[in-house]
Formats: structure tokens, sequence, C-alpha cells
């Protein structure tokens, strides 16, 4: 359980320093109304972007790796490490600032992770899934999805509408872990050819291009505060899910429900009052000025 547990960490490690070089970098490109077509030539030049992009290749092949070796169960909730990551990153490489609030949330956001994991005491690890597996999965998780952006649609930017794409993003995350997880055991058992015929490898490629279009629609619906606790909760409790009904995995029930609905609300929490920070706004905002995550919190009194 060790092995995938330490890639998983490592893919957290590298989203959240990817997430603060990609700011970082952003933050060095002329700012313009609208779009601007040689954005992407002007990120091109910057060193510290290409070097963001490295990471979240090896960010991809961490979590593949994890996957391939542990249960989903295991390997997705510790990617609630990201945000608390990518702040304690950010106040090195943006000369950002933690308060004590701040940082008792980083370690409320951890304790809630080690309680939850201790608990559920996550277990299986199933290398093939039979379609009938996969059919109410995917049909659920569609579904699922679709509501949620008709129900963003019909609302106006705030809260409300960034909470919903959050939520469809998760769903799409944990989706593209799931179908990844296949993938990856197909490609370990049958090889190359077998990886890129396999339909699981199309499927979570489709997947993950969706999670990322749901992600910058709810960067640019409303504040952080209501999209990262829907995005990070409802990854892991849909991973969950998904490791238990799909791969047939398990987890403690009965007593051991109370703290790990104890641990979830501790995740909760912190996260919420991670979102609210200042440098953790920036992170997530182009629109930021550039001065803003040198000032993100304010100093421990």
């Amino acid at each position: 359980m060790l092995l995938p547990v330490l890639f998983a960490l490592g893919a957290a490690l590298s989203n959240a320093l990817a997430t603060v070089l990609q700011r970082k970098a952003a933050l060095t490109v002329p700012k313009s109304e609208g779009l601007r077509a040689g954005l992407i030539l002007d990120l091109l030049r910057r060193p510290v972007w290409l070097i963001g992009i490295v990471v979240v290749i090896t960010a991809g092949v961490c979590q593949a790796v994890a996957l391939a070796t542990g249960p989903i169960t295991v390997v997705q909730p510790l990617f609630v490490l990201e945000l608390p990551l990518a702040l304690v990153i950010a106040t090195a490489v943006l000369q950002g600032r933690l308060s004590r609030a701040g940082w008792a949330a980083v370690g409320t956001v951890v304790a809630g992770l080690a309680v939850v994991l201790f608990a559920a005491s996550p277990a299986g690890n199933r290398t093939q899934v039979p379609m009938t597996h996969w059919i109410p999965a995917l049909a659920g998780s569609v579904a699922a999805i679709a509501a949620l952006v008709v129900a963003a649609l019909r609302r106006p930017e705030g809260r409300g509408r960034a909470a919903c794409f959050g939520l469809a993003t998760a769903i799409s995350y944990a989706m593209t872990a799931a179908l990844m997880k296949t993938s990856m055991h197909t490609l370990d058992d049958r090889g190359v050819g077998a990886f890129f015929t396999t339909w699981q490898t199309y499927g979570f490629a489709l997947f993950g291009v969706c999670a990322l279009f749901f992600l910058e629609n709810a960067m640019q619906s409303g504040p952080l505060v209501a999209s990262q606790p829907a995005l990070t909760l409802g990854d892991a409790c849909v991973s969950l899910a998904l490791g238990v009904t799909v791969y047939a995995e398990y987890v403690r029930t009965g007593w051991w429900l109370v703290p790990q609905l104890l641990g979830a609300a501790l995740i909760a929490a912190g996260v919420l009052a991670l979102s609210r920070l200042p440098l953790a706004r920036a992170l997530a905002s182009e629109n930021e000025e550039k001065g803003a995550a040198a000032d993100a919190d304010s100093p421990a009194p």
C-alpha cells in the first residue's frame, strides 16, 4: 500500500507545484481585455510556464502509477491535499504569506484526511471491471454531470453556478481516475497495443478534457469559496463510491462511519477556510493584480 500512497502524494504535490508555476508565469504576461491570440506564444517564451507543463505531465504519470498499484479509494482522496500544498508552495514561490489561521486550516485538512483514511481502511485492487459495472457508473455520472451543467447555466454568475460547475468537475475527475485505473492495468497486463485499443483509454481522455473545461467555467463563474469545496470533496466522495461499486473495493462501515464523517467535516472546514484566503484567490484568478500574492494574507499576530 505504500507505493500507491507515495505516488499519489507525488501527483498531488506535482499538481500543486504546477498551479503555482503557471500562476507565476501568468503574472508576467501583459494583461488585456478578452481573449488574446498571442497568449500561448507569450507563455511559451516563459521557462517557468514550460517547467509547469513538465510538472503537469509528471503528475499524470504519478497518478497513473498510483492507480495501477493501489485502490482508487486510497489514491483519489489524497488529492484533497492539492490546495494546501499549493498554498504552502506559493508562500515561497510567489512570496506570499499564510497567517496562523491559514496554517491551522492546512493542519485541519491533513488531520481530517488522516482520520478518514484510518477509519475507512480502504482495501482491494481489482484489475478488470465487467461492463455490467461500467454501464450504470457511466450512465449515472453522465446524467449527473448533465444535470449540474443545466443547473449551472440556469443560474447567474455567483456561488451557485460555481458550485455546480465545481461538482461537475469533481465527477469528471473521479470518472477519469476510474477509467484510467483499468487502462493502466491493461497496459501492464497486455501491452501498449491493448492500451490504445481499449475503450477505457479514450474514455478517461474524454472525461479528462471535460473536467478541464468545467474547471475553467467554475473558476470564471464565481468565487473559489464556492467551487473549491465542491470540487475537493466531490472528487473524493465520488471516487470512493466508484471504488466500492465499480471496483468492489472495501471500506469499513458500521460505527466506523462516525469518525469518517468527522474527518470529512474537518476536511470541508479546512478547505472552506483555505479557499477564503486571498492567496488562494490569487492562485485561481487570472484577474488578480501582480502584487496580490505578495500581500495574500495578513501577518500572524
